[in-house]
């Protein structure tokens, strides 16, 4: 099991086949398998002449498109550990990444150079290592005689993956090569790889979700297509000139495609399969992805960093176009599939007993997929994996049949006067009124209870609606003592590193932000 045998068997299978485009840039011409292989050896060449070594690490800041591919390419057949950087993190975020993959290699796309000066990333190198432009590594590699493959594989380790940071400070999650491949093989036993597949990698590729994506593609021989920019108006120009076929979206990149003027079903039918990420969709969101594309596959994946974004896996099945409204919706809320082919799940109480179906506790997963551990974090890694099984932080139930229902992060929960209230349960509901875009519930410090149920509310474009009107809303669908407390409103919500909503950050900040805000009110009356 070896990340670069993908290649290897597309070459024998189709050489011709278009297999790497990037969209938006015709100065970029397209690569068939053919061309593709020979690039890659050609640059694993040239990173071993700036001496990376098997087992090195070489960290690549880089947006979306076909360097960056080649690159991740490169370092896996060489041997190399790949270390993919998002320019999203922020100066220190990135020194702290640099800094902590230990890398010999920083190679940085032509347009990063300048955050890359800025942020320091060349002196947060360790000693010896050094800085390439990616241009630079290019030309290097065009004048190399090939690399002979290593088919390095198995337990090595072929990527250092930062996680979301939802809990804490984003930690390096060691990938091997056998995790990615158990990952891929799973997906592709639950929804086997289209003859034709065209997938566009809508997710960054510094992130799990993407990256994932990307090998699992790789691996049975799709043509992958990359974009400048992730935005709806090119998302849906991109899947109807490019016949994209296969594609994965976090629910709220959904939810904008669907909401987008120019969005036209009957222009994009071409889609055959939809994978969702990073977050439960909503009932109302999958009737309406089921009505624009009754003829594609819902696919909607449950995992973590920590297990190559790929534990479980939801099929939805066919919905008449002519339902509407959640209520047609015949699943669980939060229900997140059976476990996939290389995953073994249970649900446990605080002191580690397995649960029966409908008793609510941690998540622990099990498998093939499940990482080593965090890089050089001994005492972290003990925290989470116990006899090889990986503790989520996450809150769920079993229902009959095996199907897992995500109910909460358990830093999420909410403890107000006693009783414990799921933030997902009061977003859902939310998420339910006309002009409710997006939500994040939190609970706030509060003198009496202990906690108060506060909700963060983004509003659709052009819609108007008063925070006692949300919270009517909330109170004719939830026991009171669930329903928010507070309520305001923002044109965004933070997000981690992973596009997951930063509940942590939310927490920290909100209290400040409302302080000043009553202040702020006071001095105008």
């Amino acid at each position: 099991m070896y990340l670069t045998q993908g290649l290897h068997r597309s070459l024998q299978a189709h050489p011709g086949r278009l297999a790497l485009r990037h969209l938006g840039d015709d100065s970029l011409p397209g690569l068939d398998c053919a061309a593709l292989q020979g690039q890659v050896a050609q640059l694993a060449a040239a990173l071993q002449h700036c001496g990376v070594a098997a087992g090195d690490r070489v960290a690549l800041l880089s947006p979306n498109k076909p360097a960056l591919v080649q690159q991740l390419l490169a370092c896996w057949w060489l041997g190399a550990v790949a270390c993919p950087l998002d320019a999203g993190w922020g100066q220190a975020g990135l020194r702290q990444a640099v800094s902590e993959c230990g890398a010999s290699l920083l190679v940085v796309d032509p347009a990063l150079l300048t955050l890359a000066a800025q942020a320091g990333l060349a002196a947060a190198l360790n000693a010896g290592g050094s800085q390439i432009d990616g241009l630079r590594l290019a030309s290097l590699a065009a004048g190399r005689y090939p690399l002979a493959d290593s088919r390095t594989g198995g337990a090595a380790l072929a990527a250092l993956v930062f996680t979301g940071g939802r809990a804490g400070p984003p930690r390096a999650v060691m990938w091997s090569h056998a995790n990615v491949w158990a990952a891929a093989l799973a997906s592709h036993a639950a929804c086997p790889p289209l003859a034709d597949t065209v997938a566009l990698l809508a997710a960054p590729l510094c992130q799990a979700a993407g990256l994932g994506h990307l090998a699992a593609q790789l691996l049975a021989g799709a043509t992958c297509l990359t974009l400048p920019a992730v935005q709806p108006e090119a998302l849906l120009q991109a899947i109807e000139a490019q016949g994209v076929n296969d594609i994965l979206l976090p629910p709220g990149l959904l939810q904008a495609l669907l909401d987008h003027p120019a969005f036209d079903p009957g222009r994009l039918q071409g889609l055959r399969r939809i994978r969702l990420v990073a977050a439960a969709p909503t009932p109302a969101l999958l009737v309406r992805a089921r009505a624009a594309w009754p003829a594609a596959l819902l696919v909607q994946s449950y995992g973590l960093t920590e297990t190559v974004a790929s534990a479980c896996l939801q099929l939805y099945p066919a919905i008449r176009p002519a339902a509407a409204g959640a209520a047609a919706w015949p699943g669980s809320p939060g229900a997140a599939g059976r476990a996939g082919l290389a995953a073994e799940l249970r649900i446990v109480d605080p002191q580690g007993a397995e649960l029966p179906a409908g008793r609510v506790g941690e998540i622990l997963l099990y498998g093939a997929m499940v990482m080593p551990g965090y890089w050089r974090q001994p005492e972290a890694t003990a925290q989470v994996l116990q006899h090889g099984w990986l503790r989520t932080g996450d809150a769920g139930r079993l229902e009959d049949g095996g199907c897992l229902v995500i109910v909460d992060r358990f830093d999420d929960l909410i403890v107000s006067g006693g009783e414990t209230i799921y933030s997902t349960e009061v977003e859902a509901v939310l998420r339910q009124h006309a002009a409710v875009a997006e939500v994040a519930v939190v609970g706030l410090p509060h003198a009496v209870w202990g906690a108060a149920v506060h909700a963060v509310v983004v509003l659709r474009p052009g819609a108007l609606a008063q925070a006692d009107a949300l919270r009517r809303h909330c109170r004719s669908h939830l026991a009171g003592y669930k329903c928010p407390r507070s309520l305001s409103f923002a044109n965004s919500l933070p997000l981690t590193c992973a596009g997951q909503v930063h509940k942590r950050l939310l927490r920290e900040s909100l209290p400040a932000q409302l302080a000043q805000s009553r202040h702020t009110l006071r001095s105008m009356s």
